[in-house]
Parts: structure tokens; C-alpha cells; sequence
């Protein structure tokens, strides 16, 4: 080589071409490795902040389960209680209109059959009677239509 200048073959070049594409890849590759690597950080440190608020959370509303099936239970039995006292009271009820349903029908039959006795000997033996009226649904008819209309039925 003699000379005065520098004379760099094409295969110098192409080295260098490939050696200057290299270190853009690697630098590329490192910047993206740097980012990936703050994500995992930064998503790493929102799961512990999520774990431990979620546990909490968990706890309570494992307590709120458990509240609400003691208060499920105490209806339940609630509801027991007064089936049971329903139950009861209709027994009891039919017991006493058994008992006294009977009697007492029959004192306000006799009643109604002593008052009717009394308002026809308080009545003259000539007088002509009064005539009833029956109200029904909005009109009135006369003692003689009811008689006839009981006779029908």
C-alpha cells in the first residue's frame, strides 16, 4: 500500500453497514427490554395492591354470607313459629264455633222466633198489616214480588 490515502474495499464497507445495523438492533432490543421489564414491575405491584385489598374485601363478604345466613336461619324458624301458631288459632277457632256456634245459633233463632211472637200479638187482630219492602241491588220491591219471588226459588 502506498500512498497518500485510505482506500477501504467493498467488503470493509458491507462490514460496517451490517456492524452499524447490529448496534441499532441491540439498541432497539435493549430499550424495548427496559420497557417490558418496568411493565412487569409496574403490573407486578398493581397484583400486590390488588391481593391486598381483595383479601379484606374476600373477608367481609364471607362475614356478610354467613350474617345473612343466621338471619335466613332466625326467619325460617320465624315463619315456623307462626305457621305453627296459625295452625292453633284456626283449631282453636273451630273448636269454639263447634262449642258456642251451635247454642248461640240457636238463642238468636229463638230470640228472632220470640220477637216475631211479640210483634204479631202487639198488632191489632183487625189491622191490616205492613207490607215489607226488600231492597235489592238498587230496587225495591214489594212485599207481594218477594213472596213470589221466594215461592219461585
Amino acid at each position: 500500500m502506498s500512498g497518500s490515502g485510505c482506500a477501504v474495499s467493498g467488503g470493509e464497507v458491507a462490514g460496517i453497514l451490517v456492524a452499524v445495523f447490529w448496534a441499532i438492533l441491540v439498541s432497539f432490543l435493549a430499550v424495548a427490554l427496559v420497557r417490558l421489564a418496568q411493565t412487569l414491575r409496574a403490573t407486578t405491584k398493581l397484583v400486590a395492591d390488588v391481593t391486598e385489598q381483595a383479601v379484606p374485601l374476600l373477608a367481609d363478604a364471607s362475614d356478610a354470607v354467613r350474617s345473612a345466613q343466621t338471619q335466613i336461619d332466625r326467619v325460617d324458624a320465624i315463619a315456623s313459629d307462626v305457621q305453627e301458631v296459625t295452625s292453633n288459632a284456626s283449631a282453636l277457632s273451630t273448636t269454639v264455633a263447634s262449642t258456642f256456634g251451635g247454642p248461640l245459633v240457636k238463642v238468636a233463632a229463638f230470640g228472632y222466633g220470640v220477637r216475631r211472637a211479640l210483634s204479631r200479638s202487639d198488632a191489632a187482630p183487625g189491622a191490616p198489616r205492613q207490607s215489607r219492602r226488600t231492597v235489592i241491588v238498587g230496587r225495591t220491591l214489594p212485599a207481594e214480588g218477594r213472596a213470589s219471588r221466594t215461592k219461585r226459588k
